[in-house]
């Protein structure tokens, strides 16, 4: 058998070809995209491409509801919906009115076709018989016998010159019909604003126009939600009963709106962009929060451009005779997204606020800090880990001032809110005296958190374990210092679980982030239930809403049903707070300030369980425990079983089990000890 072998023509393109040319098109197609003619004829087309599709759809939405009782259907549903239910007994006598008068009218034609017959024969009669009779009186008056036909006559040329005409007339007619149509169903759709705002001129987009309720109603059945565009539709008001009455709210309007059923809050939330366009506004300009209501979102919508404006001057500016009451009054923060006064209560409320670097945390705290400063009664210990003057305006006014952004300054805060929860302790032991408020601020404290230094003792300054010095001082203060006036505000920059522990985050009564990068971070900085109730620092632009911050907690007016409030906090320069805090000094006697308290005593507990182990080979680790507590409750009352085993897991000492039970081998602890010794 012979196998002949078929070669492909040469002239046959190759696959390198075909890609060479598919790369040139796909890249003239993209030339063709970037030139605006391009572009604009393409805008030109879906304009009046959608002025006629929309305007049909709108023509034959009123026949049908003209002709069926659809719209009486609607409405029911959306009485229904709104729980109206005297509206839907309303609309079902209107609905069953119409379904009757319809009956009625559709009996009558069939009657009338019955009747047709015979109206056309008696008509035709009667009309006969009228010209005859016309012919007969013009006979007589003209004497000529002929003229009886006249009228007949006259009446049949009339009918066949309109026939005549019509047969000229109606082939344009038919022609220019369906044109006439189209020029309708355009005119419809372009008086209803069927085009998309893209589609349009620049001077005829909508771009920061007022919130209409029927924009609010098309941007969300424009979000891409099927159940929701169904769901309003199908509603009698198109929408309408979804909304509550748009009210003014400063520089913008608030509005709350009702979900249908199968639509949940968190699309909503996640397609913020696309429903701020849909309004026409931009994205940071449309605020998504969770009422209590269920299946209900409110917005705030900004007045286009509106929140790109400054806000006036702090009134620590220019008030010249401002005070401040650390217990009754509020410190001047800044200004709500509603254009209200936005004022802080720090009466024994610990503060952490947090954002990404340089984005107005340090101004936003200096804020809060120099208005305090008026009342001469508070005591501020003050630490600064940048270092670079933020804070210097304080000589004189703080007690303690730690400028500096190296580990050693980082030992020296850490020691500061050490004493600070001696002080505590000093007067939670006398709770009849009256005790004058002490504000421990630090800012930057991440860089006390991460600090890698380790005492004497080998307990580090930073980190996050029950060990860490800073940490542990930290978390003291917030479970008892509010107590007797010891409350710690903090400051820290781009929120991590190793820079910001969760301990110490939760334990601020006042949480404020400024920009963030991510959602997580948001979530870290205000914590879960803010967040998912609609907090959202992490939708703030980096660099452009600096000063801004998104509160929760207590000290500060949150509207009602909101999980939070955003502040546009008032920006006070390093030279105006300069001038307020000399003003501030004039109000007090004046103190000198010192760089560095005298630390607390370095707590060893490696020798301290030395100590307390005494003579005993083994003890149990709840008796050493109770043992290490009752020598220095300070220290060791808060210790727990996995305290003192990460503890002496670092020197090769951890407990270990002897007869089902955990016990500290006196030996091993004491070996340990020479061993740190000899080193």
């Amino acid at each position: 058998m012979t196998v002949t072998l078929l070669k492909a023509p040469t002239d046959a393109p190759s696959d390198t070809h075909v890609e060479r040319r598919r790369a040139r098109f796909r890249t003239a197609a993209r030339a063709a995209l970037a030139d605006e003619r391009v572009r604009a004829v393409g805008r030109l087309a879906v304009r009046h491409t959608s002025y006629v599709a929309g305007g049909t759809r709108v023509v034959v939405r009123r026949a049908w509801d003209g002709r069926s009782a659809s719209r009486y259907e609607r409405m029911i549903r959306a009485a229904e919906a709104a729980g109206l239910m005297d509206q839907v007994a309303l609309w079902e006598q209107r609905g069953h009115a119409f379904r009757a008068a319809r009956h009625r009218r559709r009996m009558d034609t069939l009657q009338a076709m019955l009747n047709l017959p015979k109206a056309i024969a008696s008509a035709v009669g009667a009309g006969t018989g009228l010209l005859l009779f016309v012919g007969v009186l013009l006979a007589w008056a003209n004497h000529d016998v002929r003229d009886v036909l006249t009228p007949l006559e006259a009446t049949i040329e009339l009918v066949r010159w309109v026939a005549f005409l019509a047969g000229i007339v109606w082939g344009p007619i038919l022609y220019a019909a369906p044109w006439i149509a189209l020029a309708a169903v355009w005119a419809v759709g372009r008086n209803r604003h069927t085009a998309p705002q893209w589609a349009l001129p620049a001077n005829q987009r909508d771009e920061g126009g007022p919130v209409t309720p029927s924009i609010v109603v098309v941007a969300f059945r424009d979000l891409g939600i099927s159940a929701l565009r169904k769901a309003i539709e199908d509603m009698g008001d198109v929408g309408a009963a979804m909304l509550s009455p748009i009210t003014m709210a400063g520089c913008g309007v608030e509005v709350d709106v009702t979900l249908p059923s199968g639509v949940s809050t968190d699309e909503i939330q996640n397609r913020r962009r696309k429903l701020a366009e849909n309004i026409g506004r931009h994205e940071h300009e449309v605020f998504i929060t969770i009422p209590p209501q269920p299946r209900t979102v409110r917005l705030w919508i900004a007045d286009s451009g509106a929140l790109d404006e400054p806000i006036g001057p702090s009134p620590l500016v220019v008030d010249q005779d401002v005070r401040a009451d650390y217990r009754l009054g509020r410190a001047p923060w800044g200004q709500s997204l509603r254009g209200d006064a936005a004022s802080l209560s720090v009466y024994q409320r610990h503060l952490l606020i947090t954002g990404l670097s340089n984005q107005g945390k340090t101004a936003s705290l200096r804020s809060l800090a120099l208005w305090l400063a008026f009342d001469a009664s508070v005591e501020f210990w003050l630490g600064d880990l940048k270092g670079i003057g933020d804070w210097a305006m304080f000589d004189g006014i703080a007690t303690v001032l730690i400028q500096g952004p190296t580990d050693e300054h980082a030992c020296a805060v850490t020691e500061m809110l050490e004493v600070g929860v001696q002080e505590m302790e000093r007067r939670l032991q006398d709770p009849g005296g009256e005790h004058h408020p002490l504000v421990i601020l630090v800012d930057e404290a991440q860089v006390a958190f991460m600090n890698p230094l380790k005492g004497v003792d080998g307990r580090p300054y930073g980190g996050k374990k029950a060990t860490s010095r800073y940490f542990m001082a930290a978390r003291r203060i917030h479970n008892q210092g509010r107590a007797v006036n010891v409350t710690l505000w903090q400051g820290t920059q781009d929120p991590t679980d190793e820079n910001l522990p969760k301990l110490v985050r939760e334990g601020a009564h006042i949480r404020s982030s400024l920009v963030l990068g991510t959602e997580s971070q948001a979530r870290m900085a205000l914590g879960e239930a803010a967040v998912d109730a609609g907090a959202a620092p992490h939708k703030l632009r980096q660099g452009k809403d600096k000063g801004t911050v998104v509160v929760v907690g207590d000290g500060i007016d949150i509207p009602d049903g909101e999980p939070s409030i955003t502040v546009r906090t008032h920006y006070i320069s390093t030279d105006d707070a300069t001038e307020i805090a000399a003003r501030a000094l004039e109000t007090r006697n004046g103190r000198a300030t010192v760089r560095q308290l005298q630390p607390v005593r370095d707590v060893d507990p490696l020798a301290d369980i030395v100590h307390v182990l005494g003579q005993d080979a083994r003890v149990l680790t709840r008796e050493v425990l109770q043992r290490l507590a009752e020598m220095n409750p300070a220290v060791y009352k808060v210790w727990t079983n996995s305290d003192l085993r990460e503890y002496l897991e670092g020197f090769d000492a951890a407990p270990h089990k002897s007869d089902g039970k955990m016990v500290v081998d006196r030996q091993k602890v004491r070996d340990a000890l020479a061993r740190r010794e000899a080193a």
